[in-house]
């Protein structure tokens, strides 16, 4: 079925293939899962600061999407533009209610984020479905990722960095997926973070279109003219430049198509630019993002049929097992449901021991990870715990000195030693129970992994998950019990009979012995001398 060839399309037929796939995912979206069908669109990748939002609102040519400081975009927007002669925006989740005020956009994407995530700057796969109607737009759907970044701010998660390239593999892993690098030209080509990840699962720059922004931003003298003619990165798609507003300019609420405009006068002003202007800008990206989307969805479309056809020949097959289900006999269907639930603990148990059937060669995974965490993450997070030498002394010589008060003592008291090293035990309390957290945190994430088998089976996958996890954060409260426990029992008895004391024990020692020959020499003198007397 797969070879079979597709009749040639009219303009007017190719023009309906993105809203045919963007109903496809509307109603995918709409029972919580994807079939396993892996849909044609394009995904939007870069680092923080790239200018990825920017892009963005100048397809549609409004402020729309949320700005600030740190990770913005938390959770995948499945953006889909579709050509109208109105202007409003509709939410997937607020089925009937139009978005005519753009900021509310915002602010609703804001919302529905923290929801999800909660207000710690956490992230989440679960995408937001926005449909922006407008008569400046294109038919095109993209999908909008959060923005690769290397440090955790505030309080998000240690592995912010792991988690969200684990997101953007999801989507750019996929063989139907179209990759919309977004690079700032004002940075090094070989360090682009989107040009990385895009390389990693597309090496030979087949699926990958190249963006480059801020030309406006580089330094005098220079230009991106062997990128933009692609010649340093080839990629068989090739690279368009854009130039966004600014900082400043989106502060003062510059016109969109002012920008627009300002953006057509940079490319046909600039001597390096001005003889590929018209392949360079907003507009051009936009019909050139559109006629790539159909053409590739226009190619994939026999496969896509075929693997819809397996789907729906295998969920009629289903529906007909269970029509002949008999009321007064539920042992088939029970004994389903357990195998299914065995088939995830085994996925599970398999995903920790590591005797998993796939092997992933891209990252670490499931009991890998938590190895890592182990002996890597932990030992660092112990590394990190610092002092002071100089204040350690003076820490030490305080306590000597309490300890001693009106006297001076002439050897090193237990009870300063033993001050001393309870206040650098109890700071192992800090890591011990970060490590705990790295580590339940993996467990989750093999869960939902594991998980995604029963996605025919929403409410079963959903309550599994919901029973598993509540599971494991039973037992994490249990497990820093555990932890803090054994912090203490170091805190209550200091076992100075420990291999690591046997030097200390023996100097010790030695020095007591000494004493007692000082004293026994001290009396054997003086009964000399109380012989030297009496004889006088």
């Amino acid at each position: 079925m797969t070879d079979q060839k597709l009749p040639v399309m009219g303009n007017r037929e190719m023009q309906e293939l993105i809203p045919l796939v963007n109903r496809l995912q509307d109603a995918f979206s709409a029972i919580g899962q994807s079939c396993h069908l892996d849909l044609p669109q394009i995904a939007v990748v870069g680092g923080q600061s790239a200018g990825k939002s920017s892009v963005l609102e100048n397809f549609v040519g409004r402020d729309f999407l949320p700005r600030g400081s740190g990770i913005v975009t938390r959770r995948p927007l499945l953006l889909q533009l579709i050509t109208s002669k109105l202007e409003y925006a509709e939410f997937l989740h607020c089925k009937g209610k139009r978005f005519s005020d753009f900021d509310e956009v915002r602010e609703e994407i804001e919302a529905e984020t923290d929801r999800s995530t909660g207000t710690n700057k956490g992230i989440s796969s679960i995408p937001i479905n926005l449909r922006i109607y407008s008569p400046n737009v294109l038919n095109l759907t993209l999908v909008d990722l959060p923005g690769i970044t290397k440090v955790p701010v505030g309080d998000q998660p240690a592995d912010i960095e792991s988690q969200i390239r684990e997101m953007i593999m999801q989507f750019i892993s996929r063989d139907n997926c179209l990759i919309l690098a977004v690079t700032p030209a004002n940075t090094d080509l070989a360090n682009s973070d989107a040009l990385k990840l895009s390389k990693d699962v597309d090496p030979q720059g087949l699926r990958t279109i190249g963006v480059i922004t801020k030309l406006d931003l580089m330094d005098e003298g220079t230009d991106a003219r062997d990128i933009l003619e692609n010649k340093l990165l080839p990629l068989r798609r090739g690279y368009v430049g854009v130039v966004n507003r600014s900082q400043k300019d989106i502060d003062g609420k510059k016109d969109i198509q002012a920008a627009l405009l300002a953006e057509k006068n940079f490319f046909l002003s600039h001597p390096a630019y001005r003889h590929m202007a018209d392949c360079m800008g907003t507009s051009y990206l936009q019909k050139v993002l559109n006629q790539q989307l159909t053409n590739h969805i226009r190619d994939t479309l026999p496969e896509f049929r075929s693997k819809l056809q397996d789907q729906l020949l295998s969920l009629e097959h289903e529906v007909e097992v269970y029509k002949n289900f008999k009321p007064e006999d539920p042992s088939r269907k029970t004994k389903a449901l357990l195998q299914m639930i065995q088939h995830f603990a085994q996925d599970f148990e398999k995903k920790i021991e590591g005797s998993g059937d796939k092997v992933d060669t891209l990252e670490l995974s499931g009991g890998a990870k938590i190895n890592r965490i182990f002996h890597e993450r932990f030992p660092f997070e112990l590394v990190k715990v610092e002092f002071e030498e100089k204040d350690l002394r003076r820490e030490i010589s305080y306590a000597i000195k309490n300890i001693h008060g009106v006297r001076t003592g002439l050897f090193t008291p237990d009870k300063a030693f033993e001050a001393i090293v309870k206040k650098q035990i109890v700071k192992l309390k800090g890591p011990a129970l970060k490590c705990v957290d790295l580590v339940m945190q993996e467990l989750l994430n093999t869960v939902r992994k594991c998980n995604s088998k029963l996605s025919n089976y929403p409410r079963l996958r959903d309550e599994t998950e919901r029973i598993v996890a509540l599971y494991i954060r039973e037992r994490e409260g249990k497990t820093k019990e555990q932890v803090l426990l054994i912090i203490d029992i170091q805190l209550s008895y200091i076992n100075t009979n420990h291999e690591d004391f046997i030097g200390f024990a023996y100097a010790q020692q030695r020095c007591s012995q000494q004493k007692k020959t000082s004293m026994g020499n001290q009396h054997l003198n003086g009964r000399q001398e109380t012989r030297h007397f009496g004889r006088q």
